[in-house]
């Protein structure tokens, strides 16, 4: 399996935004799979932040409240989070994976800080 490949992460204070990109270097099947965004804040154990139906539909956590955007581009087989009006409690690490995530393709995720 080839791991999924994380980018975009950074140190920005609240209320700025940043847009996550994720890599499917296999891009086997990619726009028939659902597609997700997750993340794991330090000590807590990781969540589901948004997923991305093949339909297009999508859905987000509670969290979110409107603040995120999930796409992907089936050409570039990539994956993005756009996140908007970022709070403190957003700080964790990022990743995607499938929904019902594959264990064979957690790639290194990116790194979100959001100062106060």
């Amino acid at each position: 399996q080839v791991q999924l490949v994380e980018s975009g992460g950074g140190l920005v204070q609240a209320g700025e935004s940043l847009r996550l990109s994720c890599a499917d270097a296999s891009g086997v099947g990619f726009r028939f799979v659902v597609w997700a965004w997750y993340r794991q804040a330090p000590g807590k154990q990781r969540e589901l932040v948004a997923r991305l139906d093949t339909d297009g539909v999508t859905h987000y956590e509670d969290f979110v409240e409107g603040r995120f955007t999930i796409s992907k581009d089936n050409t570039k087989k990539m994956i993005y989070l756009q996140m908007n009006r970022l709070k403190p409690e957003d700080t964790a690490v990022y990743y995607c994976n499938t929904w019902n995530p594959n264990p064979d393709r957690w790639g290194q995720g990116t790194q979100v800080t959001v100062s106060s």
